[in-house]
């Protein structure tokens, strides 16, 4: 499973002290803990903790890079944000993300294929978020039809259908579940299915446990990646595991420290 590490966001109390002091050594243990966990990704987000978000993601991607190998997934709605950070990205690249109305596909389509770059696509337009299967899959196929169009590897688009919280709208795994089935049908091969996994439990008391029970059940229907916390033992556990009883890790009395390395 492909993980994209979480942590470093502006919205931790942390991460935006750390951004506010300048404290490279707080960003860096976290890029250090997270890789030695198992992200494939490292999600980097300035979010509001500094007015120079440009700057900010520069200086961040920077003092990461001198920590980590491991590639960095930049975070954020502002397209100009993202360019200050592949202006200075020296490994593989993800851009998250991209609203899958056409024009804009158009725009950061052409900005990955400039950089060799993953790219996030939410199943959003400019109507907002669907909330049924239906138009989620359609705009999923929008996606897929413009990354033909750009001729963009497959390997290298990642449909994010919005995973909404489990107390906002109940109905909504159900209905991401589905969304999965068919996203994975779209093209051979398919493109990958991300969601920001710690949305669906936000504002809940058993967070772990409830993100843990939908990302196996996920899992099964297609889910091949998650902006996640790789720092939650058990959440990590519960994905490895999945995987190998979905027949994609061999496995031995020791298939979790395998998978790790």
């Amino acid at each position: 499973m492909i993980t994209i590490g979480e942590r470093i966001n502006g919205m931790f109390t942390d991460v935006k002290n750390a951004i506010k002091n300048k404290d490279a050594k707080v960003v860096q243990e976290l890029a250090k803990r997270q890789t030695d966990a198992g992200a494939t990704y490292l999600d980097v987000n300035v979010g509001t903790a500094a007015a120079d978000q440009l700057n900010t993601m520069k200086w961040l991607v920077e003092v990461i890079q001198e920590a980590v190998k491991t590639p960095i997934a930049l975070d954020s709605q502002k397209l100009e944000v993202i360019k200050a950070g592949l202006e200075v990205i020296k490994n593989d690249v993800m851009i998250n993300s991209a609203q899958g109305d056409p024009e804009t596909l158009d725009i950061y389509m052409e900005l990955a294929k400039k950089h060799n770059a993953a790219l996030i696509c939410l199943t959003m337009n400019k109507d907002g978020v669907p909330q049924n299967v239906d138009t989620r899959v359609e705009i999923a196929v929008t996606i897929v039809e413009k990354a033909t169009e750009y001729r963009m590897d497959m390997d290298k688009i990642f449909i994010d259908p919005i995973l909404l919280g489990v107390n906002v709208d109940q109905k909504q795994p159900a209905y991401m579940l589905e969304v999965f089935n068919q996203i994975k049908l779209l093209s051979d091969p398919p493109p990958h299915i991300t969601v920001g996994l710690s949305n669906f439990s936000q504002g809940t008391k058993e967070k772990s446990l409830l993100n843990r029970t939908f990302l196996t059940m996920a899992i099964t229907a297609g889910l091949d990646t998650a902006l996640m916390d790789v720092l939650d033992k058990d959440l990590m556990d519960a994905a490895i595991c999945s995987e190998m009883v979905m027949n994609k890790q061999i496995y031995s009395d020791s298939f979790l420290k395998a998978a790790r390395k």
